[in-house]
């Protein structure tokens, strides 16, 4: 058995679809499913169920699984614990989002003070994100939506407004807010089902005693702001203001954008306050009782100043 072994398995067993694993591993397909194949054979029992090329994970796959990731868990423990041997100067950050629009400048920040530090920076789905917390793949997590998991520590960072962005000519331009109810016929653009923004557009809405008319759904948060802008719909935006206090701008697009009442020349969707204020939380998450390598205590420190000014 080897260690390349385990945490090919660990992978194919999170996503349970041996393409998109051997996509995140980069690794040849075949080469993938011959080395489960081995460690299925020096085990002696079959880890997966396979139906044509569907595969899910048995009974002996999810006993397994557990053993495999307390030591892979142990191992990562102890490669942080001889890189802070090496000093503080040095080591690895893996981090997990589902969202890099608040943490590039951060990042880069940090490592103009640590040169010789290095991030992984994984960008998944919130349930992924857990999982990978849980099993110690990642150090931190840095999310809107609550970790619900034992043992996660979280910290508060950034409260962040959602705004409205409605076209230039809409009805609403000369608005300083809307109220949720007032938009019950309106239609929406909004990320596809499942992400987590869409969860919080939907449970807004749903707050307010309606369903979100959403009339296109897209996978790229830059898409949202041009179809608003053609006049296609509205959309929640979450917005922020830059260190230096210039114009808002949007989360989803890093470009300014007005706030109503106003006119716009070059034909940017406008930003309409919600009544009552609506807002998300981000969050940093760890894991309480697992080792903490000093780059990754570093960092976690400079986040918290990061935000606190």
């Amino acid at each position: 058995m080897e260690l390349l072994q385990l945490h090919y398995f660990r992978t194919v067993a999170r996503l349970e679809h041996m393409s998109k694993a051997a996509e995140e591993l980069r690794v040849a397909q075949p080469a993938l499913s011959k080395t489960i194949s081995r460690l299925e054979k020096d085990l002696g029992v079959p880890l997966f169920d396979r139906h044509g090329r569907k595969i899910r994970l048995n009974k002996f796959g999810k006993a397994y699984l557990k053993k495999t990731e307390v030591a892979l868990g142990a191992l990562e423990e102890g490669r942080r614990e001889l890189s802070d041997l090496s000093g503080a100067e040095r080591g690895s950050i893996y981090l997990a989002t589902t969202t890099l629009d608040r943490l590039s400048d951060p990042v880069g920040r940090f490592r103009s003070l640590y040169p010789k530090v290095s991030f992984r920076i994984t960008q998944t789905p919130m349930e992924e994100m857990e999982l990978m917390l849980e099993t110690g793949e990642v150090d931190f997590c840095f999310t809107s939506m609550p970790v619900k998991r034992p043992g996660i520590q979280e910290f508060p960072l950034l409260e962040e407004e959602i705004f409205l962005a409605i076209p230039p000519e809409h009805r609403f331009r000369n608005k300083t807010s809307i109220s949720l109810s007032e938009l019950r016929n309106e239609p929406f653009i909004s990320f596809k089902k499942g992400t987590h923004f869409r969860k919080i557009n939907d449970s807004l809405c749903q707050e307010a005693g309606f369903e979100p008319n959403v009339v296109c759904e897209v996978d790229e948060p830059l898409a949202i702001i041009s179809l608003v802008r053609a006049g296609l719909g509205v959309a929640f935006v979450g917005t922020c203001k830059s260190r230096d206090d210039s114009p808002i701008s949007s989360t989803m697009s890093h470009q300014s954008m007005p706030i109503a009442p106003c006119k716009t020349d070059d034909g940017s969707p406008i930003l309409l306050h919600i009544t009552p204020l609506c807002q998300r939380i981000f969050q940093l998450a760890w894991t309480e009782n697992r080792y903490q390598s000093r780059a990754a205590s570093n960092f976690r420190d400079f986040l918290v100043r990061y935000f606190e000014k």
